[in-house]
């Protein structure tokens, strides 16, 4: 799919994997292999953004992916993102959306926030809440409308 399909499409939460459609060189080809895995991962979507004026220049519109984190010892010293606009000509799959009545936390209202976690259930999204300390965070549940309108629509992942 498109990057304009996944802007469209995906659910907030959703796991979305991204490839420039070429084969993976062989591990001994270290720099190859690191420039493929560039363009070719996965990530949770944590936003979107639509269009965008910053002054005279239009930003276009955008969603952001969270690949990765990396630190030790239970302590993130680095999240990796990755925006994509929707003019990439990199082609997309969604994996998995959230499961029913799983919980989104998000940093704050409105809609530039960002997706901070997913959890399975309220429960468990409020104990993780009151360990990690947002304090405008807002909790959504994904409701039975919007899985039933992926499965009438047929965007099953």
């Amino acid at each position: 799919m498109s990057a304009h399909l996944i802007y469209d499409t995906a659910p907030i939460g959703a796991l979305v994997a991204w490839s420039a459609g070429t084969p993976q060189p062989p591990a001994r080809f270290m720099r190859k292999l690191s420039a493929w895995q560039t363009n070719n991962s996965r990530g949770r979507l944590v936003r979107k953004e639509g269009e965008r004026g910053m002054g005279n220049v239009t930003l276009s519109a955008s969603f952001t992916l969270h690949e990765a984190d990396h630190g030790d010892g239970g302590v993130i010293a680095v999240r990796v993102y990755r925006t994509f606009s929707l003019a990439s000509t990199l082609r997309f799959a969604i994996l998995e959306r959230p499961a029913l009545w799983s919980v989104r936390v998000f940093d704050g209202p409105g809609e530039g926030a960002e997706l901070v976690h997913l959890a399975p259930d309220r429960q468990a999204a409020e104990e993780w809440l009151s360990r990690h300390g947002y304090p405008r965070a807002v909790l959504v549940e994904v409701s039975a409308d919007e899985v039933g309108a992926d499965i009438v629509e047929g965007r099953a992942a």
